[in-house]
């Protein structure tokens, strides 16, 4: 039996640059966190005694004898890549699916960390990074940039670089007093509102209209968080104040971003004291994050009180596999008549 934890993630700055058809042209780059909230997969071989050789537990159950007749694509696909057959699966988060947190690339890197576990094989970070990158972009044609898959496997607060095709990753290193006003000064609310990032995506960039000069601008704020970041003697505020700008540009990126809900909702928290926040995520939905100094977060928590609040903490540890044991059957043979 394979137990893996994978770690979800929030994004600050530089969503939208990290698609291969901006920033192999422009460059890009994403600020993120992962942070204590996780997606766990199970995995062992099938005992050999049922009508049925693989079961998996998802948001359905799924009882099949054909890697074909899977209905869950990320699943089928990992599972063919890596020829893995005759197992139960099952998965369990922490957090609800399509919320803005990288759920689905989430849950790809845990998945094949499992598998791999299973044949006895350990994978890099990068590996794992690559790999599921390779099923939900290329194999599956799914919408949607890197940064995902990427945090995942890595963990921590990290700067990605994306350029030519390929990816760096370069962790953000401040201190833990500096890190502890960060985690403190921001508050995540749940709206309540579910929808496929790959949607958002597919509409954001779709539309004919030009783009480029406003990721060009997110991409610039990525810079200059990161100074804020690391520069002791710049205050935190101007951390929340670069989070309500590059929400601002990322709303007009695409008309399904936000909605009237939303951006009530943001207002009202503005109102309250919140110095800046953005939706999580492609938009639509999901997570409202905000940058609210102590004083003010019960005035903000009193605004927000129709949604729910998610306490958490930034994690340093990405992908693990949490518990390994040998399996307890060989591969499956005819046992049935």
């Amino acid at each position: 039996m394979i137990i893996t934890k994978t770690p979800f993630r929030m994004s600050f700055f530089g969503g939208g640059t990290d698609m291969p058809s901006f920033f192999n042209e422009h460059g890009g780059a994403v600020i993120s966190t992962t942070f204590d909230k996780y997606c766990y997969v199970n995995v062992r071989h099938m005992p050999p005694f049922h009508p049925y050789i693989s079961e998996l537990v998802h948001n359905r159950f799924e009882r099949v004898n054909n890697i074909e007749d899977i209905e869950h694509p990320l699943i089928r696909e990992c599972m063919r890549l890596h020829d893995i057959h005759e197992i139960r699966l099952t998965y369990e988060g922490d957090l609800p699916a399509r919320t803005g947190l990288g759920t689905s690339s989430t849950f790809a890197v845990g998945m094949l960390n499992a598998f791999c576990a299973l044949k006895g094989k350990m994978m890099t970070h990068r590996q794992l990074a690559e790999e599921a990158i390779l099923v939900e972009r290329d194999i599956l044609k799914e919408h949607g940039g890197w940064q995902d898959q990427i945090a995942a496997a890595y963990g921590g607060l990290n700067r990605i670089d994306f350029h030519d095709n390929d990816f760096s990753v370069h962790p953000i290193i401040i201190s833990p007093e500096r890190k502890k006003e960060l985690d403190e000064n921001l508050l995540l609310f749940y709206t309540g509102i579910q929808r496929f990032s790959s949607e958002i995506q597919a509409d954001t960039f779709a539309k004919p209209v030009d783009k480029t000069q406003q990721l060009k601008d997110m991409l610039a704020l990525v810079d200059e968080a990161e100074k804020v970041l690391t520069d002791r003697n710049t205050p935190l505020t101007e951390f929340g104040r670069m989070l309500d700008e590059t929400w601002k540009l990322k709303r007009g990126t695409g008309s399904k971003v936000s909605n009237g809900s939303i951006d009530e909702l943001y207002a009202k928290a503005i109102k309250a004291g919140a110095l800046g926040g953005k939706l999580l995520g492609a938009g639509g939905g999901g997570f409202l994050l905000f940058y609210c100094e102590k004083e003010y977060q019960p005035a903000l928590l009193k605004a927000m009180e129709e949604l729910m609040v998610v306490p958490f903490h930034f994690e340093n540890e990405g992908a693990q596999v949490l518990y390994y044991s040998p399996q307890s059957y060989s591969p499956r043979k005819e046992f049935l008549i």
